[in-house]
């Protein structure tokens, strides 16, 4: 189980995009990196074809960031927090924030 998943929103705490709060739009957990909405946007040239009539235009394209740059927003406190697990009465693992021991996600 990650502490950081699709749809969570997030505060980015160090890069040149600091302070910016955006949704997780996909984790990859094996290079340890997230895609996080409206954050890392590079800017690509891309070449037209008039036999095809594709004209040329600038696409901007959300990049991944490494997840140790990103923090899960804790809407009770409107600050980022830490993630911690625990386990309920029935068995089942969650996520809590660690600032205020509330739950995130209950399954």
């Amino acid at each position: 189980m990650n502490k950081i998943k699709k749809g969570d929103q997030v505060i980015v705490v160090t890069g040149k995009d600091k302070g910016k709060r955006g949704v997780v739009e996909s984790v990859m957990p094996g290079e340890g990196r997230v895609v996080v909405e409206g954050v890392n946007i590079a800017k690509r040239h891309t070449r037209g074809n008039p036999g095809r009539n594709v004209n040329s235009e600038i696409v901007e394209k959300a990049m991944s960031i490494h997840i140790s740059n990103v923090a899960i927003y804790n809407p009770a406190t409107r600050k980022p927090s830490r993630v911690g697990f625990r386990f309920l009465e029935d068995g089942s693992k969650v996520r809590y924030f660690k600032s205020d021991n509330e739950i995130i996600d209950s399954k």
